[in-house]
């Protein structure tokens, strides 16, 4: 079974929904047959390179809160993010474009290491101390190393702004396609959705329906000759060869 993962690094809920995601995956008894795939999707795709505002300052200016409402809403968050073993800084952080490190994940992907980059991405971003927005192509290619990819071919990638584009943008094209207008999104087997940080429970229940929903293959028997573990079938004497 495969589930698809829409997020943005950006995105502070699919942070919080990855980990209730896993942990509902982690009890699912047919675990180690699921295919997870992260996705991309930017919140602020009009953002330029290099622009990096405050999280408290954005926020303010695009949902029109207070500075104390802001602050607010990310005490909130965190308080959730504690929950589930996370850490999270309320204070100092940054927002900012998110388009090179879509790009890397795709890299990763191909590298079977897209877990671990994304995982350390959404790490840096909310708990470090360091701004993963102002760190520039270097701080990328540090944490790329850290998921066990080469430096040197992760710096290649971030150096060409065509590198990956497309599957970035063929992802976002994707999520438009399939209704989503918000992070995080899950697809499992593209049958069932499940939008936003769900609790666990909501995510086990969706791994179970899926599962159940499987269509499974229907054999025919007969007499036809087989190979196994122990070899195969010798015809006997006078069948057709």
């Amino acid at each position: 079974m495969r589930v698809e993962i829409w997020s943005d690094i950006a995105c502070p809920w699919c942070y919080v929904g990855k980990a209730r995601f896993e942990k509902a995956l982690a009890g699912f008894p047919h675990r180690d047959q699921v295919e997870v795939v992260h996705r991309s999707f930017e919140l602020d795709p009009g953002r330029a390179k290099g622009d990096a505002a405050p999280v408290i300052e954005m926020l303010s200016k695009k949902y029109g809160m207070s500075t104390e409402q802001a602050q607010e809403a990310e005490n909130n968050i965190a308080a959730n993010a504690g929950a589930e073993g996370l850490g999270y800084r309320t204070e100092g952080r940054d927002h900012g474009n998110t388009f090179d490190m879509h790009r890397l994940l795709h890299f990763a992907g191909e590298q079977g290491r897209q877990d671990e980059l994304i995982g350390l991405l959404y790490r840096a971003n909310f708990a470090d101390e360091r701004s993963v927005f102002d760190g520039g192509d270097a701080y990328l290619v540090e944490l790329a190393a850290e998921a066990g990819l080469d430096a040197d071919a992760a710096r290649a990638v971030l150096a060409d702004p065509a590198a990956y584009a497309d599957d970035v943008r063929a992802d976002e094209r994707e999520a438009a396609e399939l209704g989503a207008n918000g992070v995080p999104f899950f697809v499992l087997d593209r049958a069932f959705g499940v939008s936003g940080a769900q609790p666990a429970e909501v995510f086990t229940q969706a791994l179970g329906q899926a599962w159940d929903a499987k269509p499974r293959l229907a054999t025919l028997s007969g007499d036809g000759e087989v190979c196994g573990p122990d070899g195969c079938e010798v015809p006997a004497p006078g069948d057709r060869a």
